[in-house]
């Protein structure tokens, strides 16, 4: 609620409050606890640990995740961290491993030009594209980007070979690396960064084409999910309440309260081990899409990213093929 994640965290608050009260009309009371856990997260957990909650639910940002993940051993509804994995984390999220996998298979033949931050969300992406790359035998050229951009870029040469450029890191790096890597020569460029509206936005025109993943739009959101409120519904009610469209923090973590709410019913009570049996057993979609836990690993299966591109100067989701808004455009820049 504070600090730098403060503007999406907190986005993820008033969404669990708004889930609170269509909560309450529905199934009875909710009462709902906030907590911040910057700078410090152990002060949080414990906080919230002497609230005695029935469901616990996790920060923005896999490294706040991780680092909650760490103090408590109760069952914690994931809604912010991509990168964040546990035995007690039910995930709603995509894993970031995914999220540069649809570029890749959008545009083929490319050699391919990884940079990445060294945090452990910006190494998990890059190790998605790792192993997406040596599944179908494309070598990968992968360097640290403080690394890479100290010693002045990675353009390839004129007379190189046609590359496709991946940037995966903090929004402070990919900004970066944006203004020292674009336009450049690339058969096509995506960066995480590009997946939301403002973090680029200072690139202005440099942006347009750039692909990039969204765990969420509103406007590819199910028009008739099978719990919770829709996307229109949610939408409405969030704007009510901020002024302001939904961001997808706000989408993430209202689909984490349906989830949670739909699996104390299955379990018939707030225990921590039949939450978890009922979480690993659910199949449903919520505004957020499909819900699915492999129930071996409980790894998120059933939620997609998207790939989005910049056309026009707008986000448009390119893949998957049965969510596309538009065909993607790939060409040397």
């Amino acid at each position: 609620m504070s600090g730098p994640l403060a503007g999406y965290g907190g986005a993820g608050a008033t969404a669990l409050r708004l889930w609170a009260q269509w909560a309450s009309d529905r199934y009875g009371p909710v009462e709902l606890t906030v907590h911040d856990v910057h700078p410090d997260p152990a002060a949080a957990v414990r906080a919230a640990e002497r609230d005695r909650p029935d469901l616990l639910f996790g920060p923005y940002g896999s490294g706040p995740a991780r680092a909650v993940a760490g103090l408590t051993d109760r069952l914690i509804w994931n809604h912010g961290g991509a990168r964040a994995d546990a035995p007690h984390l039910v995930p709603i999220l995509a894993p970031a491993g995914d999220y540069l996998v649809g570029v890749l298979r959008l545009v083929p033949g490319a050699a391919v030009v990884l940079r990445h931050g060294g945090t452990g969300f910006g190494r998990a992406v890059a190790d998605g594209v790792v192993a997406e790359a040596a599944r179908t035998g494309r070598p990968v050229d992968r360097a640290l980007l403080s690394t890479e951009l100290s010693a002045g870029g990675c353009d390839p040469a004129p007379d190189g070979p046609e590359r496709l450029l991946l940037v995966a890191g903090g929004f402070a790096e990919e900004r970066a690396a944006a203004e020292a890597l674009l336009p450049g020569r690339w058969r096509a460029a995506a960066f995480v960064g590009a997946g939301v509206d403002e973090v680029l936005a200072r690139i202005g025109d440099r942006r347009e084409g750039l692909f990039g993943p969204a765990q969420w739009l509103p406007d590819t959101a199910p028009a008739h999910p099978d719990e919770g409120p829709s996307a229109a519904e949610f939408t409405a009610a969030y704007r009510a309440a901020t002024g302001a469209d939904p961001p997808y923090p706000a989408a993430q973590a209202v689909a984490a309260g349906v989830v949670a709410a739909r699996c104390l019913r299955d379990a018939g009570g707030p225990t921590d081990d039949a939450l978890l049996a009922a979480a690993r057993a659910l199949d449903c979609t919520t505004l957020f899409d499909r819900f699915r836990l492999d129930p071996a690993t409980g790894r998120q299966v059933g939620h997609r990213v998207l790939t989005v591109q910049w056309q026009e100067g707008r986000r448009r989701v390119v893949a998957p093929p049965d969510r596309a808004q538009v065909t993607p455009r790939v060409g040397r820049s």
